[in-house]
């Protein structure tokens, strides 16, 4: 076993060593040092072993686990220092180039703030306010991330090609934001309270309300005791800052493969009720894929399309215009930031 671990510190230190860059140091350092990396499982193995062999493995253990982390450390130091070296010429900026209110006056119009990214910027501190980091995951996701720790099995619809675009490797476009729950869970361990907005994608046929490219917010809060009740305050607390200080919500039942149990959430929104969003407790199965005991912890999540909710909020008739690039459309939102 003192052979092995020798074996297993100098192979991380090779790896570390050859890292080009920041995200292949995070994949060594996930590899070897991470919650469920290869020198953290022989720690955890360590009780199993013989009494007379636990001590000095466990010390090697710890010993080899210190270095490789000294060493991620010292790499990173020098990969920054490298990038900043080059800032010269990977980074500059055009000091000839007029400001925002020259170019106005020569008669040039500026920019605006994209309405969805606008919504996205108040949501996002409508949710720091209540403690959720802000996270996002990658757009090109694997099956197990996107369907199978989700608990959507091989033969669910969401899986056929009029809804996914597949790619010739086996991997996909993201089909929502759900992903970035389960790599929170695999990476920390709760309390999590997260927010992922960003892009996802669906192979649709456009029209007025279907979109192949979109946006999504996908929350959840995993800890010990969550409840529905703690679900009903936030997402009342969003949708009050972003609709109207007196819209009222509802729960109806409904099925999601990632929750149990899970609700349709109805909002009132100019004197009418109307479907929003979709959320739920998360399934026992989904948090034993994230590396969590369901008999400890619970946890709450939920799904809003950012793109609905714009349009609810503007009076928007066609989803496509978000992404229709018009500016006669985008200059109606030119109360925001401009650059």
């Amino acid at each position: 076993m003192l052979d092995e671990l020798q074996a297993l510190e100098q192979e991380a230190l090779a790896a570390v060593a050859a890292a080009a860059d920041g995200p292949a140091l995070d994949a060594v350092q996930s590899e070897y040092v991470g919650k469920k990396g290869r020198l953290s499982g022989v720690l955890r193995t360590v009780g199993s072993l013989p009494p007379e062999q636990r001590g000095p493995v466990g010390k090697a253990a710890n010993l080899a686990r210190r270095a490789v982390e000294a060493a991620i450390e010292a790499r990173r130091g020098d990969l920054i220092a490298a990038a900043d070296a080059n800032l010269g010429e990977t980074e500059w900026v055009d000091a000839t180039l007029p400001p925002p209110a020259a170019r106005a006056a020569a008669g040039r119009l500026g920019g605006t703030v994209h309405p969805i990214t606008a919504l996205v910027r108040d949501m996002e501190e409508i949710f720091l306010s209540m403690g959720f980091d802000t996270l996002d995951g990658p757009w090109v996701e694997d099956d197990r991330h996107n369907f199978g720790a989700l608990n959507i099995p091989a033969d669910h619809p969401a899986r056929d090609m009029q809804d996914t675009y597949w790619l010739s490797d086996g991997n996909l476009l993201r089909t929502h934001t759900s992903p970035v729950q389960v790599r929170a869970m695999e990476a920390s361990a709760p309390p999590i309270r997260a927010v992922c907005l960003g892009r996802v994608f669906r192979h649709e046929e456009l029209d007025a309300t279907h979109e192949n490219t979109f946006h999504q917010a996908e929350g959840f809060f995993v800890d010990r005791g969550v409840s529905v009740g703690h679900m009903l305050y936030v997402l009342r607390t969003l949708l009050r800052e972003i609709l109207d200080d007196d819209v009222q919500v509802r729960l109806r039942p409904s099925y999601f493969p990632f929750v149990e149990p899970g609700f349709e959430m109805d909002v009132t929104f100019r004197g009418k009720w109307m479907e929003l969003l979709g959320c739920g407790m998360v399934h026992p199965y989904v948090l034993e894929q994230g590396g969590i005991d369901p008999s400890v912890y619970s946890g709450f999540a939920f799904g809003l399309g950012i793109d609905r909710l714009v349009m609810l909020k503007h009076g928007v008739e066609d989803v496509r215009h978000f992404m229709g690039g018009d500016l006669r459309f985008l200059r109606q939102f030119a109360g925001g930031l401009e650059g």
